[in-house]
């Protein structure tokens, strides 16, 4: 029996991959924007700027991060995409637990690397292997589950960074087993490191599911990445505006991440652990909410005849949340910008499961790891490594001034809705012809 007419994994045991490879994506989040809730007492050790932290928070984890993907995107579609991810949850771990190690900007800066480079080896196969798990009915859910451990691993990072932090800046003198004493910003790299471990051994119990055809281009065979570009230059109205539109809504999405846990702090004199619980659960409940009713909505506009679903509703979230995101952080006090976030975020979230859904519908089996790779290189390269540094150069360099971080995230947020707006709209009726050669699809 060939691997296209094998019945698709037993459900319940899907579910289980899901939920595992859902707790690695949380923990990634934690793991990576913890440091976040860690802007003050780092910028004070090592007496650095805005812009210098930026480069912490995201070009460190961006530099191999988003260079290694493509070419884990390759061998995920080649080899175990199992053992890539376990491989990169354990290095990651291990890494966010050496950024307790760091005495100074440098070593912190390599170990910032180090988690990027065990990052990178979880969401391009991922997206692979969850089609592979769930039928194409299916997959928008699955991807839209997946895509909550950015709102959930966001949020518990603020929460749980930032108590974290207060509690260990609570003791007269911290001083840990074997590493000897500690400051409290690097025991919280030391606890939130940790948990990752028990996902490793969780993985462990993951099967490689056999590939499956997707498409008339897909003729079950490995695809030479040459090959592969040439599919995206031949369909590059599709991939081009897509992928950039996301990367528009990522640069919003991660400058809010690095930036709004601080502003709260210097616009409104809000203390750390009350600035994290705030914005984790808004991110935790709203984030959460939306991105699982980005796959409703697309069910919906589907059910109204919308073969476009998928991609209409990024554009959308870019619309409505465009006048909110930039009302919020100008807000004269805390309460009303709070307010203000909680739209916000659930319309934005509505956005990243159902375009990577989109776009693995449109993309044949053998190339979807690379082509999520290379879309997961161009929101990290624009919306990781530079969103933080994008609102930090605002502030630091036209605003000039600290307390006008509000200014700078509304000023970010003011011209990249816009962008992803007009760029999904213009490639809704390149989508819909895709779609259309792929009424092929062999299921």
């Amino acid at each position: 029996m060939s691997s296209q007419q094998q019945p698709y994994p037993a459900p319940r045991y899907s579910i289980y991959v899901l939920v595992v490879l859902l707790l690695a994506y949380i923990l990634s989040f934690i793991d990576r924007n913890v440091l976040a809730m860690l802007v003050g007492p780092i910028r004070q050790e090592f007496e650095i700027s805005d812009f210098q932290f930026s480069i912490l928070h995201g070009w460190a984890f961006t530099l191999f991060y988003i260079f290694l993907g493509l070419p884990i995107g390759w061998l995920a579609d080649r080899y175990s995409r199992k053992w890539i991810i376990t491989g990169g949850v354990f290095l990651w771990s291990i890494m966010t637990v050496a950024c307790g190690l760091a005495k100074n900007f440098g070593s912190l800066f390599v170990t910032r690397i180090g988690v990027g480079v065990g990052e990178a080896a979880l969401s391009p196969p991922t997206y692979s292997l969850l089609s592979d798990y769930f039928p194409p009915n299916q997959l928008r859910w699955a991807t839209a589950i997946f895509a909550t451990g950015i709102t959930i691993g966001s949020g518990t990072s603020y929460i749980v960074g930032g108590q974290v932090y207060e509690y260990f800046a609570g003791l007269d003198q911290l001083v840990l087993p074997f590493l000897g004493q500690f400051s409290a910003w690097q025991a919280t790299f030391v606890a939130v490191g940790l948990p990752g471990l028990l996902v490793v051994l969780l993985l462990l119990f993951a099967k490689e599911p056999p590939r499956r055809k997707s498409s008339a281009h897909d003729g079950g065979k490995e695809v030479p990445i040459k090959e592969v570009f040439a599919f995206l230059k031949q369909h590059w109205q599709v991939y081009t505006a897509l992928m950039m539109g996301v990367s528009a809504m990522s640069i919003i999405g991660y400058g809010t991440l690095t930036w709004f846990p601080e502003f709260l702090q210097r616009s409104y004199a809000m203390p750390k652990t009350e600035a994290g619980n705030s914005l984790g659960s808004i991110f935790l409940i709203a984030g959460t909410a939306g991105t699982l009713c980005g796959a409703f909505f697309a069910t919906l506009l589907e059910k109204f005849g919308y073969k476009d679903a998928n991609m209409r509703v990024v554009m959308l979230a870019a619309l409505i949340a465009m006048v909110p995101a930039i009302a919020a952080p100008l807000m004269p006090e805390s309460q009303y910008a709070l307010l203000l976030t909680w739209p916000v975020i659930f319309i934005h979230y509505t956005h990243f499961g159902v375009a990577v859904a989109g776009l693995a519908i449109i993309t044949p089996n053998r190339m979807r790891a690379q082509v999520a790779a290379l879309l997961l290189f161009l929101t990290n390269l624009f919306g990781l490594a530079l969103g933080g540094s994008f609102v930090a150069f605002f502030t630091d360099f036209v605003y000039g001034d600290d307390l006008a971080l509000g200014k700078s995230i509304a000023t970010v947020s003011a011209i990249m809705y816009p962008l992803a707006a007009v760029l999904i709209g213009w490639s809704l009726s390149h989508y819909r012809t895709m779609l259309d050669i792929n009424q092929r699809i062999i299921r």
